[in-house]
């Protein structure tokens, strides 16, 4: 579902993501978690993403690539994800969501 706002992410003074076209998506799993956001990448400032190796599977969206965050030489590890292979539908195809315990997501 389209966010409907402007929404960003962000660590101190520095904006990773700023997008009118985020969206919001309700996960689910063994219980409901809060809302997370994804970004389109054209929003993100993906030089300052850094891909790993981790990757994960989800049974119900399908595969998902990791990124460390690296700013002023420090580095904030499995910062973001984005799905790389869907298993229904493509609506989150890489989009670029952020984890709320290690930046600012509003």
């Amino acid at each position: 579902m389209p966010a409907g706002n402007r929404r960003t992410v962000s660590l101190g003074d520095t904006v990773i993501a700023d997008s009118v076209n985020a969206v919001v998506v309700k996960e689910v799993g063994r219980g409901v978690y809060d809302p997370v956001v994804y970004f389109p990448r054209a929003d993100v400032e993906m030089d300052l993403l850094d891909r790993t190796d981790k990757s994960t599977h989800c049974p119900l969206k399908g595969d998902t690539e990791y990124f460390d965050l690296v700013i002023a030489g420090g580095r904030t590890p499995d910062v973001a994800w984005s799905y790389v292979k869907m298993i229904l539908g493509d609506e989150l195809f890489e989009l670029i969501s952020f984890d709320g315990s290690k930046v600012a997501v509003s």
